[in-house]
This record gives structure tokens, C-alpha cells and sequence, in this order.
């Protein structure tokens, strides 16, 4: 099953030409409902508030990496349902098997392009 373009996704990264990257590709997808976090801090605050149908989170960022944020989204009982997609280098093999182990539900290694995160964005959705 698709996950609908109203689908409200959050994007987290601490690079702003990763989050208008990622902006181009959904709203290549459709998704017109995008909103970006510059950390995990600013993230874990607009997640409570808005509850995002899905988060795409850099697994690398500062003061609050994409992992803490993971973590702490999957302990709370009342975010724990909410998708986690964690982007992560080629050379973070070690960090994407842990952040497995955490919860999340998906995982994009850069670089990719619309089609993988279309199925990735799908199969975390499910």
C-alpha cells in the first residue's frame, strides 16, 4: 500500500542543502506537507507538538544526533508509533545495525534518488 502525499513528513538535518535536497525529491513524490528541523533537539520539540506521519532524520547530526532522536521518539508512548527513516553514510554500517535494533524503521544510504525513497518511505509506512 502507498502512503498518501498528505502524509505530514518531518525532515531533520543539520545541513540545509540536504533538507532542500530531500524537500525537491518529496515533493517530486507529491508530498506538498514537508517540514524541516535543523536537530534532533528542534525535531523531538516539533514532533510532540505536530505528531508527523513520518520522520526522515540525518543518523549524524549535532547536539542531538538522528539516533538520540530515535531513541527518544520509540520511548515515548505516545510518538513510538510515529515512522522513523534515518539517513545514513555508506561507511555507518556499524550505527545503521544499532539504530535497527532501536526502532527505526527504515533506512536511506546516500546518495539516493526519488525511486528508492519512494520504496523506502513505503515499506516504513506499512
Amino acid at each position: 500500500m502507498a502512503v498518501e502525499t498528505s502524509t505530514p513528513i518531518l525532515i531533520v538535518d543539520d545541513q540545509a542543502a540536504l533538507i532542500r535536497i530531500l524537500r525537491n525529491l518529496l515533493h517530486q513524490l507529491g508530498f506538498e506537507n514537508v517540514e524541516d528541523a535543523m536537530d534532533g533537539t528542534q525535531a523531538l520539540a516539533k514532533i510532540r507538538e505536530k505528531q508527523p506521519g513520518l520522520v526522515i532524520a540525518e543518523l549524524r547530526m549535532d547536539p542531538m544526533s538522528g539516533f538520540d532522536l530515535l531513541r527518544s521518539v520509540k520511548a515515548d508512548d505516545a510518538l513510538r508509533n510515529i515512522p522513523i527513516i534515518l539517513i545514513a553514510d555508506e561507511d555507518e554500517a556499524d550505527a545503521v545495525i544499532a539504530a535497527r535494533k532501536a526502532g527505526a524503521n527504515g533506512f536511506a544510504v546516500k546518495p539516493f534518488n526519488a525511486a528508492t525513497l519512494k520504496a523506502k518511505i513505503n515499506a516504513a509506512c506499512r
